[in-house]
């Protein structure tokens, strides 16, 4: 499955307006626990059941912008509207691929995941993002799921050492994909968050030569324009997900947002234990950093383009 969950408006109130609404039930409280365990392993396996020769994955770990990605791939593969349920039910994750739309080469599926490289996966699109970032984009997210509790500072450490979902640790995740076979026999194209927000056009038209989709440059850069932040904050409006009860699933997205919102020891904690894969994939230390650039975060807005956590 994908981060995007469908759910409840962003009133907060049922029909009737007399009920607080919940972002998560006691049950799916418990099925994430269930997922933090080795049980979950049967289900991964079921879940990935039925992939065809012709199936590729867009692959990422949680909040590494992938909502904004996989709605502008929508538009650019399909020719049709990108939203919440669209996108979910026909360009869906892994364990709902058999309700995709055939759109690459041979009737292939473009399937999203945040899993660690499996076998089962034969060509994908692995998209990264700065793991300090991700972490705030994941607290947020979490905390206000009501699944998360402590405070960011325990948050750093469950992050790094322990399964905040079913997919970490993030340098763990990352190293399966990067380490994989298809890695190294050019069948995994690897694609930077900060990259795609700084020249998203080049850049998504790349993936669609890695996909073997053949689409123009006009229809790639009307993708982008009608996945603005405001353009898809009408679409979560619209079709609200259950994170929308205590605030925003479309979030700023900002690119080395951590510099103000870390503090100097959890910075030094996540470099220390994922401080190489930083530097694996081009992301530079704080230490690497330049008085201007730890005090000023990259802007938002790249190129009239954002993109989501």
């Amino acid at each position: 499955m994908t981060e995007q969950d469908n759910g409840s408006g962003r009133d907060g109130k049922n029909n009737a307006g007399s009920k607080q609404k919940k972002p998560t039930s006691a049950y799916r409280k418990l099925r994430r626990k269930f997922a933090q365990t080795k049980l979950r392993a049967p289900l991964v396996w079921y879940r990935h059941r039925g992939l065809r020769p012709a199936d590729m994955f867009f692959a990422a770990y949680p909040k590494s912008g992938t909502t904004w990605a996989r709605f502008v791939l929508f538009e650019m593969l399909s020719g049709m509207p990108s939203g919440f349920r669209a996108t979910n039910q026909q360009m869906p994750g892994v364990g709902m691929h058999f309700k995709a739309l055939r759109l690459l080469p041979g009737g292939g599926r473009l399937v999203a995941t945040h899993e660690f490289y499996r076998k089962d996966y034969h060509r994908a699109i692995y998209m990264v993002r700065d793991p300090r970032d991700i972490l705030l984009s994941e607290f947020a997210f979490l905390s206000a799921l009501e699944y998360y509790r402590d405070d960011l500072d325990h948050f750093v450490k469950t992050f790094l050492f322990t399964c905040v979902s079913a997919y970490g640790p993030w340098h763990k995740n990352v190293t399966s994909w990067l380490d994989s076979p298809i890695a190294r026999d050019g069948n995994l194209l690897l694609v930077r968050y900060e990259d795609l927000r700084k020249d998203p056009v080049p850049l998504f038209a790349q993936m669609a030569d890695f996909l073997g989709a053949k689409v123009d440059e006009e229809k790639i850069k009307l993708a982008v324009a009608n996945n603005s932040i405001q353009n898809m904050r009408q679409k979560e409006d619209k079709e609200p997900v259950r994170a929308s009860i205590k605030g925003r699933f479309v979030r700023d997205g900002k690119v080395r947002g951590w510099v103000s919102k870390l503090s100097p020891a959890q910075v030094r904690l996540i470099e220390e234990h994922a401080g190489s894969t930083l530097l694996r994939l081009g992301y530079p230390l704080s230490s690497e950093l330049s008085a201007e650039e730890v005090m000023v975060p990259m802007t938002n807005q790249v190129a009239g383009t954002t993109v989501h956590a």
